[in-house]
């Protein structure tokens, strides 16, 4: 009787108790389930130049490496422009040759000419002296000693300008002609350059590693710049996305981790860490219900990537989080 008197209240207190707890799990309210998707990077390639396809190398569902040659372009017009680079380089190349050389035998006519004119000033200056002693004894007049001296002045002008003639062939075009030949052959190899580059721009690489997901482009197709030929998406390094309001972003902040489930690979858990936390635009305003005792609350984006590697993530792919405040 003394032992069942003790246990009675004891079994009263443990089925209390187990009621407690029991209404306590009852009227707790469900953990927030928020659903995000799964995210990549997606690049959508374009020729830079106008051409024709000319060859595909990938089609959809490959995978392919950075700089990868991914299809080709031709066209015939570029291919002509730089021929015609090529052209008028050479020609001003060769305009500069001239105007920094002299042929030899224009510099042997110059000496030629000042020689003569030497051979003339040495005659006149002897014709000179000789008239000065003439007209001492009277063997001649004053004119014909003006005559000589006119004549030996003509003769030193005419040896000065040979003189110049012969500096003028051995130096060659002036410095503005050589600099302007020297500019012209710039402007040349740059529009060379510039038609080198748009012919390398027929060859359409991939610019990242990822895997091809679209392909526009057909084989003899004609495409203008900028138009699409395939999207890259980016597979290997995918995030998650959430859109969330505010008020549950309480204690939230970049690098803490939580556990979200992707039903399209399985049940297991999935560690990530939150990268990014970025208000979006007007437009995803939770809009007050109550004039009085409520306010509008703005949408975040929350992104997060996996701690470890998960093979089979695909772009579009829900992912299930039971959010909680921290």
């Amino acid at each position: 009787m003394t032992a069942t008197k003790i246990l009675r209240p004891v079994i009263v207190i443990a089925v209390l108790a187990a009621l407690g707890i029991l209404l306590w799990f009852a009227t707790r309210p469900p953990p927030l389930v928020v659903q995000g998707e799964v995210s990549a990077n997606r690049v959508d390639i374009s020729p830079r130049v106008s051409g024709r396809i000319a060859k595909l190398i990938v089609d959809v569902g490959d995978n392919v490496e950075a700089s990868t040659v991914i299809a080709e372009l031709e066209s015939p017009e570029l291919t002509a422009a730089l021929h015609m680079a090529q052209a008028a380089l050479a020609v001003s190349e060769a305009d500069l040759t001239r105007v920094n050389s002299t042929r030899p035998e224009t510099i042997d006519a110059a000496n030629a000419e000042l020689a003569a004119a030497t051979a003339d000033v040495t005659l006149y200056q002897e014709e000179s002296t000789r008239q000065a002693r003439l007209i001492t004894t009277g063997a001649s007049t004053q004119a014909q000693v003006d005559q000589t001296a006119r004549n030996l002045e003509a003769a030193i002008r005419k040896r000065e300008s040979a003189e110049a003639n012969v500096r003028l062939a051995v130096a060659g075009s002036s410095k503005e002609e050589k600099a302007l030949a020297a500019a012209q052959v710039e402007q040349a190899r740059a529009s060379l350059n510039q038609q080198q580059v748009n012919v390398s721009e027929l060859t359409i690489h991939a610019p990242i590693s990822g895997q091809v997901t679209t392909r526009v482009a057909e084989l003899g197709e004609n495409f203008s710049a900028g138009a699409p030929l395939f999207s890259i998406i980016d597979i290997r390094n995918p995030w998650f996305t959430f859109n969330l309001r505010e008020d549950l972003l309480k204690g939230r902040k970049i690098d803490d981790g939580f556990d979200i489930v992707v039903p399209a690979i399985g049940p297991d858990r999935i560690a990530v860490k939150v990268t990014m936390i970025n208000t979006q635009g007007q437009y995803a305003t939770w809009r007050a219900t109550r004039a009085t005792g409520d306010f509008d609350l703005r949408t975040f984006e929350v992104r997060a990537v996996p701690v470890k590697s998960v093979d089979g993530l695909r772009p579009g792919m829900s992912a299930i989080a039971a959010w909680s405040e921290r």
